[in-house]
C-alpha cells in the first residue's frame, strides 16, 4: 500500500513490543470520561522505517462489554491500537476505521454462512468463478432484504432459517394433496407483508441505462 501511496488504517497486532510501547505512552488526551487517545512511533524489527501507531484507551466499566484488549501492566483499561499513514488526529483515525470496519462482518458472513473459504478447485479461473458466484448470491440476498423491506439487516444464515427455509410435510385432505407448513415458519399470513413489498419493488437502474426521452 505504501509503494502505491495508498493511505491505510490497520488494526495492529498486539505483539510484546507493541504492548510495551502502548504501556509507555504518557500523553493522553481525554475524549470523554471513558475514552482517551494517544500515539507513538516505532520502527519494528524487519521494518525499513518507523510508523505511526494510534492508541485508543477505554475505561473498563461494569455491565458494558469493551472491544479492546487488556494489558496486564495497565489494569482498569482496555486498548485498541491502529497503525496508519494518515495524519489525522487519533480520534478521527478511530472514527474513520469504525465507519468502514463493518466490512469485516460481511467477510465473516461470506466465510461462515456462504462457504466462501471452503473450496478450492483445480483450475484457478474455476475457483474465481465459484467465488464470484458466492459474491453474487450475497448481493442478491442483500437486495432481497431491501425489496422485502425487512426492518433490519439480517445475516445470510438468519435469512435462510427465519425467512426462506420452512419445514413442510406433504399430506392429504380428502382426495387433495396438501402441503402442511411448519407453524414455526409463521404461515402465509406472516409472509403477506413480505410478499407485498417484493411485488411493489421497483428494480433500480443506473441513470446511464435509462432510455433517452424522445424529443
Amino acid at each position: 500500500m505504501e509503494q502505491r501511496r495508498l493511505p491505510y488504517i490497520v488494526v495492529a497486532r498486539l505483539t510484546k513490543w507493541i504492548k510495551r510501547e502502548a504501556q509507555h505512552v504518557t500523553e493522553w488526551r481525554d475524549l470523554d470520561e471513558a475514552y482517551s487517545v494517544g500515539e507513538f512511533r516505532i520502527k519494528l524489527w524487519g521494518w525499513q522505517t518507523e510508523r505511526r501507531f494510534v492508541v485508543i484507551r477505554e475505561v473498563v466499566r461494569e455491565g458494558r462489554e469493551s472491544v479492546g484488549r487488556k494489558l496486564i501492566a495497565v489494569p482498569g483499561y482496555v486498548f485498541r491500537i491502529f497503525v496508519t499513514t494518515c495524519s489525522d488526529p487519533p480520534e478521527e483515525i478511530w472514527r474513520n476505521y469504525n465507519r468502514r470496519s463493518d466490512m469485516e462482518n460481511r467477510i465473516a458472513e461470506l466465510k461462515h454462512d456462504l462457504g466462501a473459504d471452503g473450496f478450492c478447485l483445480k483450475q484457478f479461473f474455476a475457483t474465481e468463478a465459484a467465488f464470484r458466484a458466492i459474491l453474487l448470491l450475497f448481493n442478491l440476498l442483500v437486495e432481497f432484504q431491501r425489496a422485502a423491506d425487512l426492518p433490519r439487516y439480517r445475516e445470510p444464515a438468519t435469512i435462510r432459517t427465519q425467512v426462506l427455509t420452512c419445514g413442510a410435510i406433504l399430506g392429504r385432505a380428502g382426495r387433495r394433496l396438501v402441503l402442511h407448513l411448519s407453524q414455526s415458519w409463521g404461515g402465509l399470513k406472516a409472509r403477506d407483508s413480505l410478499l407485498d413489498s417484493i411485488l411493489r419493488w421497483q428494480i433500480p437502474t443506473s441513470p446511464k441505462l435509462d432510455p433517452l426521452v424522445a424529443t
